[in-house]
């Protein structure tokens, strides 16, 4: 592993020291753990290990914000690099990257690890950043910091997604618009019902929900071994949930992820066409709901709604008819000089 340290100076009109800032490049046992303690519960995707099964090839910077004086490492980035194409991405193949920070930074402290960040990627030949950063619902205020600090940084906003999500403290079925709460009540009537599924029916499952994509001319993003080995890696954070007619068959289904001790991720809803008159995914989202609130849950993220085209205006509405809240997810792109 190749690494750096550097010690980083607060701006002027500060109060607190930026702190160390330690930059090093993955080897062949992956990408380097912290040397400091997190000062926080570190996101799924950022996490080493879910960056070492990240299929792109090339190495991985990670950079990593040290407070010296407290023990603890408190903000953390890591970037996928592509030396031959001169860029560096954050993820290379996750639903997000970017930079997470422990609570109370301020945007000085993260351009002190972005700076660093900076150099590093200048020495490798590297010219162009992107990130794709968390929905804001997971940390409001480090997601505000983090987007302030990249606009005084002149990044360019490539995306900008409404991200919708539920908050489990509210009562579900109450939040529903009128239309899906009849469906939901017409589920139960007909003897639909959520339940867990063990993990070794991921095969046929994945299978059922790839044949449901392909009925509305979609795609799934992940191949099935993929997400075996994610089942495989990190059993405590992947789940399978369905919704079964009262014969056993499969109505609707779902992978959803545990990224953090407080966001559960409705990653891959799916039911088929036959199943519309019931719209399953209802009670899959009540199921889910419910879960989350007995885990202790702040945000069940119900993700974006983008095409190629543009926003899938169909599914933004029926994220708001479950009564998910907009949020923001934001996407930057820099030329590095």
């Amino acid at each position: 592993m190749k690494s750096t340290d550097s010690l980083a100076t607060p701006e002027t009109g500060t109060h607190r020291h930026a702190g160390q800032v330690w930059v090093v490049e993955s080897g062949p046992e992956g990408p380097a753990l912290p040397r400091l303690p997190l000062a926080f519960e570190s996101f799924l995707y950022l996490q080493p290990a879910h960056q070492a099964l990240q299929p792109d090839g090339g190495p991985v910077l990670s950079c990593y914000l040290e407070d010296l004086e407290a023990g603890r490492t408190v903000a953390q980035l890591h970037l996928a690099l592509a030396p031959e194409q001169g860029t560096a991405r954050s993820p290379a193949q996750a639903p997000f990257g970017a930079v997470q920070l422990a609570p109370g930074l301020s945007t000085s402290q993260v351009h002190a690890l972005l700076n660093e960040a900076d150099k590093a990627l200048h020495q490798r030949g590297i010219h162009a950043l992107h990130l794709r950063s968390y929905p804001f619902a997971y940390d409001p205020a480090g997601a505000a910091v983090l987007a302030e600090t990249l606009r005084q940084r002149h990044y360019r906003v490539t995306l900008a997604e409404q991200n919708y999500h539920l908050d489990p403290k509210r009562t579900y079925e109450s939040s529903l618009h009128p239309s899906e709460r009849r469906r939901l009540q017409k589920c139960r009537r007909h003897g639909l019902h959520f339940e867990q599924e063990p993990p070794f029916l991921l095969p046929a499952a994945y299978a059922f929900i790839q044949a449901c994509r392909q009925e509305r001319g979609q795609e799934l993003s992940l191949p099935l071994e993929r997400v075996q080995e994610l089942f495989r890696r990190f059993p405590r954070e992947h789940f399978l949930f369905s919704v079964r007619q009262p014969n056993g068959d499969w109505a609707a289904l779902t992978v959803a992820i545990r990224v953090h001790e407080q966001v559960l991720y409705n990653f891959y809803p799916a039911s088929p066409l036959r199943c519309n008159a019931f719209s399953p995914v209802v009670m899959l989202n009540e199921g889910l709901h419910a879960f989350a609130k007995a885990s202790d849950m702040r945000v069940l993220d119900l993700g974006t709604s983008t095409l190629d085209s543009g926003p899938n205006a169909s599914l933004l509405r029926f994220k708001r008819h479950l009564g998910g809240v907009a949020g923001l997810r934001l996407s930057w792109e820099k030329e590095i000089g």
